[in-house]
C-alpha cells in the first residue's frame, strides 16, 4: 500500500482526502502545519506529499524548500486559483505537479496516479539514452552530464527522457508536457518553460557553449544528437 502525506491546515480538507485516498487504496498520513510535516516527512515510508501553499507560519513554499534539502519524495502543491508566482516558484524548488484551489478530488487522484506512475521502474532492457554528453538510465532513472551525477525531479527527469528519446528533433511544447506529466496541457501553462530553466542550470550549460536544450521560437525545444 502506497503512503500519500498531506500537509493542509484545513482540518475538513485533510479529512476529506484522507477518506477519500484511504478509499481507494491509500494510507494518508495528515500534518496540520509546515514543521509537523516536515518531521513526518523525515520519519520516511513516504509515496508522495500533497502540500498546500497557503499555511500559517511556515507556509508549504518554505516546507518545500526544507523538504527538497534532503529529500525526492513527488510533490503535488496545492495553490490558490490565480496564483501563477506561488505556481512558478513550487514548480522551480522541485514540485512534480500542482492543482488549483478549489479542486475536484478525482482530479488530485489521477494526477497522484500520474506521478506515481512514472515512478514506477522501467523495463530492464530498457537502453540508456545518450546525447549532448548527457546520460540517462531509464531503469536507474539516473542522469549524468559529462560524467558527472546531476539529481533531477520526477517531471525534469521525464522532460529530459521525452527530449533525449528524440534527440535531434522538435518536441513541440504541448506534447512535451503531455509525455512528462501524463495529463492535458493548456495553452496558458508555462510550467514547461520553468522545469526547462530549471533543467538548464542543472546540466551546468555554459554561455559559451551551445546549449544541451535548445529552444525553437514558437514551436518547441530538443537536445541535439551526437555528431
Amino acid at each position: 500500500m502506497q503512503t500519500i502525506l498531506v500537509i493542509d491546515d484545513d482540518p475538513k480538507l485533510s479529512t476529506l482526502l484522507s477518506e477519500y485516498l484511504g478509499a481507494r487504496g491509500f494510507s494518508v498520513i495528515t500534518a496540520m502545519d509546515g514543521p509537523t510535516g516536515l518531521e513526518r516527512a523525515a520519519a520516511g515510508g513516504m509515496d508522495l506529499v500533497v502540500l498546500d501553499v497557503m499555511m500559517p507560519g511556515m507556509d508549504g513554499l518554505e516546507v518545500l524548500s526544507a523538504l527538497r534539502q534532503r529529500s525526492r519524495v513527488p510533490v503535488v502543491m496545492l495553490t490558490a486559483r490565480g496564483e501563477d508566482t506561488d505556481r512558478i516558484v513550487g514548480l522551480e524548488l522541485g514540485a512534480d505537479d500542482y492543482l488549483s484551489k478549489p479542486f475536484n478530488p478525482r482530479e488530485l487522484l489521477a494526477r497522484i496516479k500520474a506521478v506515481l506512475r512514472r515512478l514506477e521502474p522501467a523495463p530492464t532492457q530498457e537502453q540508456a539514452l545518450t546525447a549532448a554528453g548527457i546520460r540517462l538510465s531509464p531503469s536507474r532513472r539516473e542522469v549524468t552530464v559529462d560524467g558527472q551525477s546531476v539529481e533531477l525531479t520526477t517531471t525534469e527527469f521525464d522532460i529530459l527522457r521525452a527530449l533525449l528519446s528524440a534527440a535531434g528533433r522538435v518536441i513541440p511544447r504541448e506534447r512535451l508536457m503531455e509525455q512528462a506529466r501524463g495529463q492535458e496541457w493548456a495553452a496558458y501553462d508555462r510550467s514547461v518553460d520553468v522545469h526547462i530553466s530549471h533543467l538548464r542550470r542543472k546540466l551546468s550549460d555554459d554561455p559559451r557553449k551551445p546549449r544541451k536544450i535548445k529552444t525553437i521560437r514558437g514551436v518547441g525545444y530538443l537536445v541535439p544528437r551526437d555528431s
